[in-house]
């Protein structure tokens, strides 16, 4: 069967998918981890209406902090346009509306989320600049309002030099679904240094794994500050705070004193056990010192020995990097001599394909990538800004005289090009719509969370996709980034692979279709959609990914 596409295909697989997998509980909200006053646009720049969802409009907060212009419940109900008994009701840990915030002193304000003409949901403010102000849509995005807008928001719906500026605050209501599983407010909580998603959670008493959900974040996720996430609520918020609020500390009062008689007895033995616990504290802390520089010590030997893996001999370049190259390494590796890997491999007789090869070291199955010196130090830095459980890890590094070799980890089921052509294999199709979105997952992360975004062109293929024990699908990063090469033709490139996860072949023919089930057919239509000879008609990883997540 020839496989065609159009515009009209495409509807049709998102008309059919979304109707097969209408239990999805969450809208599709993501987390835009780029800094506030970041040029670009990106999926969770701004909070887009639910789409199943019967309201355009809801009551909802955001936590704001008071900071060196707001520093009072008053200045902050001001900023908001909101009664400043109403903020008093709602952050009972404040006493009076001019009392002064300690700097971070988090307030939960009220707002009215509504969806505007573009799909778009926000609380719309305004913010007037003073002529003496020496003031930038920057500044009032990212210091005046905490990263709760970005900048590039402000410069998309305001005239520079307007003394009024329009502020359109980032928020979200919750959908049928939500509502059904009993979540009632969607808080918008701008992250601060040293936060993460637990603190979140025990701050607002709510589970981790719903923030995630909510986000569409991966487990123990990076989070950065001046960004935003949702925190889903079944009641209005009420934070935990860790902290109160500083205040005057009291004026010092001296108790009467009585006359006494001196008792010379007594003043002795108090002098004695001054003494003695002096010489005991002196004692713990040279013993504490001495354990401290043995512990060090231990730590020391056992990283050189393990992880180095150095030898009596000096430093070479049969032994591992260089200490320039390993002064440039961005997060840790391990560092392998080349008798290692000839051993693992027994001595490189167990090639895949280009230049590389399998092999067991240290009882873990890896894949050892050979390439020039040039190359290594781009790969590292790559995989330094990668951390996703559907792309290969790499775990460790060495050269030779004449090359470079990374080793990275080997999923138990080797390559899905292997998977589909062997016949010890019988992949269901839930089997093979979960690995086409754990595929599209990663692809989606190195294009939208990956600064600059990372672009495979050719390297997308079935032998560059590994399985894991239980199925999971993970994309191989061996490094060859083809430069300002288009998300369009990554997305062709996946259409080829998923053409291939349903056929089991290279191409799909007239038998492709005996035996298959909605799912597949959705899948083939999918994949045509992604070859499409036309670049524009194809769809975005964005919407690939929605559709898939609907289907798994």
């Amino acid at each position: 069967m020839c496989v065609s596409s159009s515009p009209w295909l495409f509807f049709l697989i998102t008309c059919v998918c979304i109707g097969l997998h209408l239990s999805c509980s969450n809208g599709f909200q993501y987390y835009d981890r780029t800094s506030c006053d970041s040029d670009t646009n990106n999926p969770g720049t701004r909070y887009t209406c639910g789409k199943n969802s019967s309201r355009n409009t809801c009551r909802t907060f955001f936590v704001y902090r008071s900071n060196h212009r707001f520093r009072t419940i008053l200045s902050i109900s001001s900023l908001f346009a909101v009664d400043p008994q109403t903020l008093l009701t709602i952050n009972r840990h404040v006493s009076f509306p001019t009392q002064l915030l300690r700097p971070g002193h988090e307030i939960v304000v009220p707002i009215q989320c509504s969806c505007s003409m573009r799909n778009f949901s926000h609380a719309n403010f305004t913010y007037e600049v003073s002529e003496r102000e020496n003031t930038t849509l920057t500044t009032v995005s990212c210091d005046v309002f905490e990263g709760l807008v970005k900048s590039i928001t402000l410069y998309e719906v305001n005239v520079f030099s307007a003394s009024v500026i329009v502020v359109p605050l980032k928020c979200a209501c919750p959908n049928d679904d939500d509502v059904k599983n009993g979540v009632e407010y969607l808080v918008t909580y701008p992250f601060v240094e040293r936060d993460d998603t637990r603190k979140v959670g025990e701050k607002f008493n709510v589970s981790v794994e719903e923030i995630w959900e909510a986000n569409h974040m991966d487990p123990t996720p990076t989070v950065y500050p001046n960004t935003t996430i949702l925190v889903p609520l079944k009641n209005e918020p009420f934070l935990n705070l860790d902290f109160l609020d500083s205040v005057d500390p009291p004026i010092p009062t001296f108790l009467p004193t009585n006359p006494f008689e001196k008792n010379t007895r007594k003043i002795a033995r108090i002098k004695k056990i001054y003494i003695v616990g002096s010489v005991v504290v002196f004692s713990l802390v040279v013993a504490l010192l001495v354990a401290c520089v043995l512990y060090v010590k231990t730590l020391n030997n056992f990283k050189n020995r393990n992880v180095l893996r150095s030898s009596s001999t000096p430093l070479s370049m049969n032994s591992c990097l260089s200490p320039v190259l390993r002064a440039e390494l961005k997060y840790s590796l391990c560092m392998y001599s080349v008798e290692d890997l000839k051993s693992g491999t027994e001595n490189f007789d167990s090639v895949t394909s280009d230049n590389v090869y399998k092999g067991k070291i240290d009882g873990c199955d890896v894949m050892i990538k050979r390439m020039r010196f040039e190359e290594v130090k781009k790969v590292i830095d790559i995989h330094s800004k990668i951390n996703h459980v559907n792309i290969v890890k790499l775990e460790g590094v060495c050269y030779d005289f004449s090359s470079a070799y990374l080793v990275y980890e080997l999923p138990l089921n080797g390559s899905l090009r292997e998977c589909l052509l062997s016949s010890n294999y019988a992949l269901s199709w839930r089997k093979r719509t979960k690995i086409a979105f754990d595929i599209a997952n990663g692809l989606h992360y190195l294009h939208y969370s990956v600064i600059p975004s990372y672009s495979h062109d050719s390297s997308v293929s079935t032998e560059n996709i590994f399985l894991t024990s239980d199925w999971r699908a993970k994309i191989a990063v061996f490094g060859n980034r083809a430069g300002p090469i288009s998300e369009r033709v990554d997305v062709f490139s996946f259409g080829v692979v998923l053409l291939e996860l349903v056929s089991g072949k290279g191409s799909v023919d007239g038998s492709v279709m005996r035996e298959y089930s909605l799912d597949a057919l959705c899948l083939v239509v999918l994949g045509g959609s992604c070859v499409d000879v036309d670049p524009l008609r194809r769809p975005s990883m964005d919407d690939v990914i929605k559709i898939l997540a609907r289907m798994v």
